[in-house]
């Protein structure tokens, strides 16, 4: 193996550089780990998030094969197909065993090293105990890199009670709300319904599940009671962090329903909550999400397995790893993509 690889060091959205650093070395309980797959997410691209920490490897969403294995580990071997978490909770502190694993402290202090956008990550012995997981036969890495995010999908849709016979409305269908989409319809949603600005994503939200999709400017609640019986959503996904996603969330949310907030606002922006409409005597519940738990990853590997989820219908664009600027802006601009991947191998 090279002592050196390549890497995809952030800038900037516009500034990705391929540098040369040494391939990491691993320690007893850890992996070292071929990427094959990493896909771009949409907190890649947030700017406003980024920039103040680069230079910096960023990349999560990752799916690759054991490079080297180190001392004491045994359930895994060079060779083996795996996809594996950057953030992993220790499993054993009072919130992870109340079942919030993602707001465990030790999940906030894990990571790869350096990043998914290179040739070779060094997993730590927490992640390689909390959250590797085998590739199961007929998956193709780019499909198991999907793992990640679905399974933050599906800690949201569990939280916000999505299932059999619910009303859900997704507004944003970005990747992460073709994925709310998909996944409603996979847990027998009776009605899901979507909006998004861009054309080519409201189609895209048809194409994966939406009964109807509206382009955002034209939605009203109205049109959510038209084709469901006169009642609003039982669930609203909010996948943008516009003013104007929130107030179409207010006013689309049934009685007794529950509004999911799963993107964040830009930084320092405050959303106004009319209380009284919204609370009082309506019993409507709001929620957020951040990330999934190890369970929700292996849910998330068995769907996609199954092909309950159709992942690899949703990758618009590929890249090799020296062209990863393009990946990002590609993510950045949202006209025409759904899914971007890299390929570090390339």
């Amino acid at each position: 193996m090279s002592k050196t690889m390549r890497v995809a060091v952030y800038y900037s959205n516009s500034d990705i550089r391929i540098e040369k650093r040494p391939v990491p070395e691993i320690g007893p309980g850890e992996l070292l780990m071929k990427i094959y797959a990493s896909g771009v997410c949409g907190s890649d691209v947030m700017e406003w998030y980024r920039i103040h920490k680069a230079p910096l490897v960023l990349g999560h969403e990752v799916a690759g094969e054991v490079a080297e294995v180190g001392e004491g580990v045994e359930c895994f071997a060079v060779g083996d197909r795996i996809v594996v978490s950057h953030h992993v909770p220790c499993m054993c502190c009072e919130n992870c065993r109340a079942g919030h694993e993602t707001v465990c402290d030790t999940l906030f202090t894990t990571n790869f090293d350096p990043g998914g956008f290179c040739e070779y990550v060094r997993i730590p012995a927490i992640n390689v105990q909390n959250g590797t997981y085998h590739i199961p036969d007929g998956l193709s890495y780019d499909e198991a890199c999907f793992a990640e995010p679905v399974a933050c999908v599906l800690r949201g849709q569990r939280r916000a009670g999505v299932g059999p016979g619910k009303s859900v409305l997704v507004l944003g269908s970005g990747v992460s709300g073709i994925l709310h989409i998909h996944l409603a319809c996979a847990l027998g949603a009776g009605l899901v319904a979507a909006t998004d600005l861009n054309p080519f994503r409201v189609e895209a939200a048809r194409r994966f599940g939406a009964a109807r999709a509206f382009l955002a400017d034209g939605y009203t609640p109205d049109k959510f009671r038209e084709m469901n019986g006169g009642r609003l959503a039982d669930v609203v996904v909010t996948t943008a962090g516009a003013r104007s996603v929130f107030e179409q969330a207010f006013a689309s949310v049934e009685r007794g329903g529950v509004i999911l907030v799963f993107a964040p606002t830009m930084p320092g922006e405050t959303i106004p909550l009319p209380v009284n409409d919204l609370f009082w005597k309506t019993d409507m519940t709001m929620t957020t999400t951040y990330a999934g738990s190890p369970a929700d990853h292996v849910t998330a590997l068995k769907m996609i397995h199954a092909g309950r989820l159709k992942a690899a219908d949703m990758i618009t664009h590929a890249y090799g790893l020296s062209d990863t600027t393009e990946a990002f802006q590609k993510v950045a601009e949202g006209s025409d993509s759904i899914k971007v991947i890299v390929h570090p191998q390339e």
